[in-house]
């Protein structure tokens, strides 16, 4: 049995394998992923004391990370210390749905991704009155709606990569000579979606 490596590009791990996909798709090692890339190198123990949780769980959760690729092991301060690091700081699962299975692995995944971003947002937005108002009059929720073909919509997606690309590649967050003074880490997860279109009464049915 052979699962995703490392990608070569330390910026970018695209996801194919829909059991990759779903070995990410829980919310503790969504949680652990995001926290050992946003900090850098931990251990589990350090891990699951940043999370509230066990040494032994969050042991377990970053061992199945590691093992589908997500973490790697770091140097330690001695040869006590064995911390994680995380490979990549963006990732995308854009083709997956190719199969049913890969499909129904995203779908999953995808609706962990939004339960964690809902809980980011919702913390801080309870502490939304006390930010700065270049960040509390930029940050927030847009909402637009707008009839696409598929061929814009998917130029309009790539676009919106394009534009955020840069940023990812050239501030690692686990790097922090990287970060300019002032910045603040930024959680964007932008959500797609397409209206069903109702039946038409008067067409025949398919099949």
């Amino acid at each position: 049995m052979s699962f995703e490596k490392p990608p070569p590009d330390p910026r970018t791990h695209v996801l194919s394998d829909p059991r990759t996909i779903r070995a990410l798709a829980h919310p503790l090692r969504v949680d652990l992923y995001a926290l050992i890339g946003r900090e850098g190198p931990l251990t589990s123990a350090e891990a699951g004391r940043r999370l509230g949780v066990s040494q032994a769980l969050a042991s377990h959760h970053i061992r199945q990370l590691a093992r589908h690729g997500f973490l790697t092991r770091a140097p330690g301060r001695d040869n006590r210390e064995h911390p994680w690091r995380a490979v990549s700081n963006s990732m995308s699962w854009r083709g997956a749905g190719s199969t049913e299975e890969g499909a129904a692995a995203a779908d999953l995944l995808e609706q962990v991704f939004i339960e964690a971003a809902v809980n980011r947002y919702l913390a801080w937005q309870g502490e939304r009155g006390a930010s700065e108002p270049g960040w509390r009059d930029t940050a927030g929720v847009g909402f637009n709606s707008v009839h696409l073909t598929g061929d814009e919509l998917r130029g309009l997606v790539e676009a919106i990569d394009a534009l955020i690309k840069p940023y990812v590649e050239s501030r690692p967050m686990d790097d922090p000579a990287t970060h300019p003074e002032g910045s603040a880490l930024v959680d964007l997860t932008y959500l797609v979606s397409v209206e069903a279109r109702a039946a038409d009464p008067d067409e025949p049915p398919e099949g």
